[in-house]
This record gives C-alpha cells, sequence and structure tokens, in this order.
C-alpha cells in the first residue's frame, strides 16, 4: 500500500504548539510581611456568578504538586454539585517560584521549632533543611494571604478550608490546634506527626480550652494511604490515634480517618483530594449534611 508525501506547509502546521493552560486560573508573586519569604501563589475562580454569601475557599499546600490535580477534580465534581456534593470553590494555591513538584523551602515553612537530635533520620542520610518557621508562615496566610484574597474575590468567611500532605499535613494539624478558627475545615493526608508528636500532646489542653473559647463547627479528615502503614514513621498509627483521642476527648471536632486502599505515600493524593471536595463542601449544597 502506498502513502502519500505529506505537503510540507501540512506538517509544518501539525508542529506548531503552544502552552496548555487551565482555563480560569492564575498565579502571581506574594512577599510575606514576616521573615522575607516569597511564595508563588496559584489561584482558580470559578466561572460561575457568586453566590450571595461568598465563594467557599480551599487552601492548598504545595500548590506546584498538586494545583491542577485538585482544580480538575473541582471542575469536573462541581457539574453536578446536586449529586456530587462539591459546589464550586476558589482554590488558592500557596507554593515557590520553582518549577520542581516540591521545594526545600517547605521545610522551613511547615515545621515546628525541634532539635536536630529529636529529627527522624532522613532516608538518605543528608543533614534536613533549615526547619522551624511554622509561626511565621500562619501569619503570612492570616495577616498578607487571606486579605488579598479578600480583595480580590467575593469570598465566605464561614466556608474556609486548609489542605496538607506529609509535612503540609503537619503544618495544618498545626494551625488547627493553634488557631482552630482560622479554617472551618482541615485536610492532613499523610500527616508526618512523627516529626513533632511529643507537641500536639502536650498542646492537647490548651487546644481544647481555645475550642471553648471559641464557636462554629470545626471539622477534620485524616487521610493516609493503606501502603504507608509499613512506614517505620508509624504514619497511619499515628493519624489513627490522634483521630480516636479527638474524638474520646469530645473536642467538639467533627473528626473522620480514612486510609485509601492500595494507596502509598504520593499515590494517595488523587483519591484524598476527592474525598477532601466533598468533604470540605457538601455543608453548602442544599439538603448536604
Amino acid at each position: 500500500m502506498m502513502h502519500k508525501k505529506m505537503d510540507k506547509s501540512v506538517m509544518d502546521k501539525t508542529v506548531a504548539s503552544s502552552e496548555v493552560t487551565i482555563k480560569g486560573t492564575q498565579h502571581f508573586l506574594m512577599h510575606s510581611s514576616t521573615g522575607e519569604r516569597e511564595y508563588q501563589i496559584f489561584v482558580s475562580k470559578p466561572l460561575e456568578v457568586p453566590p450571595p454569601t461568598g465563594y467557599p475557599v480551599i487552601y492548598l499546600l504545595d500548590a506546584n504538586s498538586v494545583f491542577g490535580t485538585m482544580v480538575e477534580a473541582e471542575r469536573l465534581q462541581s457539574r453536578r454539585p446536586e449529586k456530587s456534593g462539591v459546589v464550586p470553590v476558589i482554590i488558592v494555591g500557596i507554593g515557590y517560584a520553582t518549577n520542581e513538584p516540591f521545594s526545600s523551602e517547605r521545610y522551613y515553612d511547615f515545621t515546628l521549632p525541634v532539635e536536630v537530635s529529636e529529627l527522624p533520620v532522613r532516608p538518605d542520610g543528608s543533614p534536613w533543611p533549615s526547619h522551624g518557621g511554622a509561626e511565621n508562615f500562619l501569619k503570612f496566610i492570616e495577616d498578607d494571604l487571606k486579605p488579598e484574597i479578600g480583595k480580590r474575590y467575593k469570598v465566605d468567611y464561614n466556608s474556609q478550608t486548609l489542605f496538607g500532605h506529609s509535612l503540609g499535613g503537619l503544618f495544618a494539624l498545626y494551625v488547627l490546634f493553634e488557631n482552630p478558627y482560622a479554617f472551618q475545615t482541615y485536610i492532613a493526608g499523610s500527616p508526618s506527626l512523627h516529626w513533632n508528636k511529643k507537641w500536639f500532646r502536650e498542646e492537647e489542653d490548651r487546644f481544647l480550652s481555645r475550642l471553648n473559647q471559641g464557636n462554629g463547627d470545626i471539622s477534620l479528615l485524616l487521610g493516609v494511604g493503606e501502603l504507608e502503614g509499613t512506614h517505620k514513621s508509624g504514619m497511619n498509627e499515628n493519624a489513627l490515634e490522634l483521630s480516636k483521642r479527638l474524638s474520646i476527648i469530645d473536642s467538639g471536632v467533627n473528626v473522620q480517618f480514612k486510609e485509601f486502599e492500595g494507596e502509598g505515600h504520593l499515590s494517595v493524593l488523587p483519591p484524598l483530594i476527592n474525598r477532601a471536595l466533598r468533604f470540605a463542601l457538601k455543608r453548602n449544597v442544599p439538603g448536604k449534611k
């Protein structure tokens, strides 16, 4: 069988290409007012007109790696909110000025101060990057980022979610304990509780006192991959233990624990994001509780 030789002009047209972008998204740089830190902020804004109360907002850590995944999951699921429980939402990703999926700067932003001798040994034996900046990072979110998002978009301040995974999950739990009403919903995926497990036990009484001084509902989803259960850090065991403790002590926090079958530390992200969207947004759908 003979094939016709393709015309050069046709070949040239097929070679032409352009960068793929996600509709309705943008990114910009922000500097923190304390700590001289720089962040790449990714934002996905719904195409729909905002409801009278404003859009709910999800603040997403490690945005360089998972912003696109969450945006596409929300875009598809929110097409039928009455069935999926997912309504249009502003997604604010907090990342760094890098083309890599992760930046070593996350170690500083997501962690509490801790003695080097208390840190777990890194898999490759190398020293840990600079760490202990969680307090300043939370100030950036509360004092710089949230006001900027409020200026740009109509947001529902009573429907704000914080999503973090691994060290980001550790940070999400730190915010929950330190300033529980900063968000209404917390998603802590594969939280690195082994990094600062002692702090959370010591902080428990002060956390309960903070809850008693506020009002409103708080929800927490702790999600891990089944295959993470064999890790020497005890990641799954620590997350399950925390979920049980918060449930038993009547903390006033709605806690759910979910172990995703057949998933590891990174592969757990897509199913966790799907579950997180429904968990965070179902309260915004009429008839959904």
